[in-house]
């Protein structure tokens, strides 16, 4: 059964491979926005982990970016954190 609430993106990977996720959230830090999302497919899956990527638009398209500078993912890694503590309390 699938959750009603749940969003389901396929898109390609590098390799021409077909992979999905599911959208769990789309945060904005410091202007740009970040989709964290959640591989549906075991073998992409490392253990239930969420993947963060950046979130472009062009047009009516949208794509995702790898975040490949460190500064950049400890930044978004660090306010991830921060919601997480907030929705504990």
């Amino acid at each position: 059964m699938t959750n009603q609430n749940e969003q389901i993106i396929e898109t390609t990977d590098e390799n021409g491979n077909k992979v999905t996720f599911e959208l769990l959230d789309i945060v904005t830090v410091e202007d740009v926005e970040y989709a964290l999302l959640l591989p549906t497919d075991e073998k992409d899956s490392d253990e239930g982990e969420i993947l963060v990527m950046r979130l472009k638009k062009e047009g009516e398209e949208f794509s995702f970016e790898v975040i490949d500078d460190d500064e950049e993912f400890n930044k978004i890694a660090e306010y991830i954190e921060e919601l997480e503590d907030e929705t504990e309390d």
